[in-house]
């Protein structure tokens, strides 16, 4: 009976499972995955005639985990699992067991109080008919010694989390974890009081609260990435996230782009009260996990721009004895004696205005470095677009030499190319002299054969003489030319032919 009971409980919670829901249920027991909605549910109702312990282990794993985020949705701020197993133990006290029983006097005031009933009922089936009231695993949070990497677009002006390990705990898949901040007088007021708050403005805010997260490795600075199957609330609000990328790799999760988190609008921007994190994960065995938050001044590209010129440039004699290395003998005894480079940028095509280049580069090319830090604010690659290695923001230096060659008056405005000499000068690009013979000559031959296209038009007998205009005066006649008069031709032969 007791068996029946419960096979009829999962089969309730598989009906109130969703597409996504039914294909990581179907995943896990290795069947298809695609399909409407009716055929995923069928194909997970017949899961429940193996009578797997694994199968109906993951169905309730998916249940509770499904069960939080519609509660958190309906009761903002509500712990969702606390609050399904304190209905369910009402319900137990007050001697309701099934589905089919009254609903409590507080479901009255509450419009999804029936609801709730129904869900602890099938929870209190499953796991039984008495549930204590249970938190979530919580994972195991504490500080640890790893640094993120250098966003340049922020400048970081408080850490309001240090980092922070999210260390699986125990055999559940899904973990929680919980963390509270609380802001300064100080810098409620710097967030509060430098945002755009125009009618029509997105609120922009130029202090913002920053969360981050990335893998738990010590060994060296950690990017942002983001762990499988996340969800953020701050306060029991839903915390958007950057949507996932596609992947065409079967049975692999997409992954997020790593970003940080702009959680402000989320956050109570008051020195009294708490702010609380709430992130729940899937675990991923034999990976741990560090999150951080700070609070952050959002910068522009133009600010950095003026950052990268007030930090001085390259002397040109650097770049000068850098040329007559390069075009210097090297070890197999090759001389170049120049050596031909472009003054265009490779990312817009364009003459640069300031042209500079990663320290850590060992190529003459440079890049401008406007138009460079303009798309890294679009989208963070901060990659040399000459050598697509990387190109940290620290190691960016003007380039003096090209500079002043970018300035010089020797350098005409439609020419972009010049050329290095060995002694470390460059000059212009010089005009090939056969190349402009040979154009001339191409011209000359075009011209010619214009010409006697032209006669051969006029000698057409078939040609249409232009007519006349009003206006215009008559043509003069023609100027009679004495020719030779010629001896009429003899008479033709007439044959005669007698019939009879």
């Amino acid at each position: 009976m007791a068996f029946n009971k419960e096979k009829e409980a999962l089969r309730n919670m598989i009906l109130t499972f969703r597409v996504s829901e039914l294909q990581m249920l179907l995943g896990f027991a290795g069947r298809n995955q695609s399909g409407k909605k009716t055929e995923l549910q069928d194909r997970s109702l017949e899961l429940l005639q193996l009578n797997s312990t694994p199968v109906q282990k993951r169905i309730r794993e998916l249940f509770q985990s499904s069960q939080e985020t519609q509660q958190a949705a309906m009761i903002p701020g509500a712990n969702a699992l606390q609050y399904s197993a304190a209905y369910a133990q009402m319900l137990g006290l007050a001697g309701f067991t099934t589905q089919q029983q009254g609903i409590p006097q507080a479901g009255r005031a509450n419009p999804y109080a029936a609801q709730q009933a129904q869900q602890a009922a099938a929870f209190s089936a499953a796991y039984g008919t008495q549930p204590q009231q249970t938190k979530p695993i919580q994972a195991n949070t504490q500080p640890v010694n790893v640094k993120f990497k250098q966003l340049p677009f922020y400048d970081i002006h408080g850490e309001l989390l240090k980092p922070t390990s999210l260390v699986t705990q125990g055999s559940s898949r899904f973990q929680e974890a919980q963390f509270q901040f609380l802001l300064s007088p100080e810098q409620a007021t710097n967030i509060a009081s430098n945002r755009d708050i125009r009618m029509g403005s997105k609120l922009d805010y130029l202090y913002q609260i920053q969360l981050r997260f990335c893998l738990l490795d010590p060994s060296a600075e950690q990017g942002d990435e983001f762990p499988p199957s996340i969800c953020v609330q701050v306060n029991g609000k839903m915390c958007t996230l950057p949507n996932p990328i596609p992947t065409n790799k079967p049975n692999v999760e997409p992954k997020r782009p790593p970003r940080p988190i702009h959680i402000t609008p989320l956050c109570k921007l008051t020195p009294i009260l708490n702010n609380t994190v709430s992130v729940k994960w899937a675990a991923d065995y034999g990976k741990g996990w560090v999150v951080g938050i700070w609070l952050v001044e959002k910068l522009s590209s133009d600010q950095l721009l003026e950052r990268l010129t007030s930090k001085g440039k390259r002397n040109s004699d650097f770049t000068r004895e850098l040329i007559k290395t390069k075009l210097t003998d090297d070890e197999d005894g090759i001389a170049t004696t120049n050596l031909k480079v472009t003054v265009s940028c490779p990312l817009g095509k364009m003459r640069m205005s300031m042209p500079c280049r990663p320290t850590t580069c060992d190529h003459l090319q440079c890049f401008d470095a406007s138009l460079f830090l303009m798309m890294n604010e679009k989208k963070p690659t901060w990659t040399c677009p000459v050598c697509d290695s990387a190109a940290k923001y620290d190691d960016l230096m003007v380039d003096g030499y090209f500079e002043e060659v970018i300035k010089a008056p020797e350098l005409p405005d439609e020419e972009n190319e010049i050329i290095l000499n060995q002694d470390g000068s460059w000059n212009p690009v010089p005009k090939d002299e056969e190349e402009e013979r040979k154009k001339k000559e191409k011209e000359e031959e075009e011209r010619k054969n214009a010409v006697v296209l032209d006669l051969s038009d006029d000698d057409d007998d078939s040609a249409p003489a232009p007519k006349p205009t009003g206006d215009a005066e008559p043509a003069p006649a023609p100027v009679p030319v004495d020719l030779p008069v010629l001896p009429p031709p003899p008479p033709a032969e007439i044959e005669c032919i007698d019939i009879e």
